[in-house]
């Protein structure tokens, strides 16, 4: 059964909140339709026009609790208030309303989950699991190179650009959330195959006469997905012999942030390597840091 449309006036409440974030901090495509989805939930189950500007506190109470039984996680009822006090506090600035209805409202609680890294050993496993000798196994190991190397998200990765990549200078130029834009060194080796790809493999896939805007096509010259690159590392992960449950859509992120941090690396520099907007969003990785130096005590100690 198909869901009703949201009312007109919500459309348009909804399209002018999400204009005015993307003015204020680059809000992605993404994230835009992760909130309109969500306020259009909300509107919906309302199920009547203008429901979103004369919402209560009791209503958004009722929906999480109707969401809660329903069986949404706790995490995704987090992101729906999070997009709820963002609307109603734009409102609120907008002389829309007089009062904020999430103000009361507590967040969920959400379980603290520390990202899975791959150990060093089976990271070299991984990175050598490609069959360089053909175009689509040199274009693999380019890309599990180049992720462990710049630590890229899987939608930065597959998304880059030949324009951003300067392998003279062994650096890349990636703009990730928000549109903000941060410069990566690439390392010798990720640079030495980004190399032998651009050489030999991307022309192959292209084919002759082809282009594209994007660094990394398939074997019919086209972008490659998200899901399609994480079949990929699934498949090498067979290879290498690692366990399918140790690799997760941001694996290879965390690998590289855990192992630098493990070397030494300090949190803003990581904070900046990662792209991410606050440092207490890298200050995870000093949990999984301190999870490890804890399974090595207990392992190697006496008391322990």
């Amino acid at each position: 059964m198909a869901q009703p449309e949201i009312g007109p006036s919500d459309a348009r409440l909804i399209d002018r909140h999400l204009d005015a974030i993307w003015a204020e901090t680059g809000l992605s495509s993404s994230s835009r339709e992760s909130y309109r989805r969500d306020l259009g939930g909300f509107a919906r189950w309302r199920g009547r026009d203008g429901a979103l500007l004369d919402a209560g506190a009791s209503d958004l109470s009722d929906y999480l609790a109707w969401r809660a039984r329903a069986g949404y996680s706790p995490r995704s009822n987090a992101r729906l208030l999070s997009a709820l006090r963002g609307l109603f506090g734009w409102c609120l600035r907008e002389r829309l309303r007089s009062d904020d209805p999430t103000a009361l409202l507590g967040s969920p609680t959400l379980p603290r989950l520390l990202p899975k890294a791959l150990t060093e050993s089976q990271i070299a496993a991984l990175l050598a699991a490609p069959d360089v000798e053909s175009s689509t196994g040199l274009r693999d190991k380019a890309m599990l190179e180049l992720m462990y190397a710049t630590g890229l998200r899987v939608s930065e990765l597959v998304g880059l650009p030949t324009q951003a990549v300067n392998l003279r200078q062994g650096a890349l130029r990636v703009t990730g959330k928000g549109s903000r834009e941060r410069l990566l060194p690439m390392g010798e080796e990720a640079q030495h195959w980004l190399e032998r790809y651009a050489t030999h493999a991307r022309p192959a896939l292209l084919g002759k006469g082809h282009g594209s805007t994007y660094l990394f096509v398939d074997a019919k010259g086209e972008p490659l997905t998200r899901q399609r690159f994480w079949s990929t590392v699934k498949r090498m992960a067979a290879v290498a012999g690692i366990d399918a449950t140790r690799i997760s859509p941001h694996g290879l992120r965390h690998s590289f942030a855990t192992h630098l941090l493990n070397h030494g690396a300090d949190l803003r520099s990581l904070q900046m390597l990662l792209g991410h907007s606050s440092l207490s969003t890298t200050q995870i990785y000093t949990l999984v840091a301190r999870e490890k130096l804890k399974q090595l005590h207990r392992m190697h100690h006496p008391r322990g």
